[in-house]
């Protein structure tokens, strides 16, 4: 199954987080999504809204970027 992927680094904050739940809310069970994102902000609210949201989650850091693998439980 090919991972799904969402480059956000180019937005921040309140933007990149609602583009993100929009596409959290787009997979099915067992499907991934790879986040890239910058914001600080960002970086905090997300793993909120996957941990109350019934999200599994990675998160790494690559280039600079952080980037959320996530899977939907």
């Amino acid at each position: 199954m090919e991972i799904q992927s969402l480059d956000l680094r180019e937005h921040r904050c309140p933007m990149a987080l609602l583009m993100a739940k929009r596409a959290c809310a787009k997979l099915g069970q067992g499907e991934q999504l790879a986040l890239y994102v910058l914001d600080s902000g960002t970086v905090k609210d997300i793993p909120r809204y996957l941990n109350s949201n019934g999200f599994d989650f990675e998160q790494s850091v690559v280039s600079g970027a952080t980037v959320f693998y996530v899977t939907k439980l």
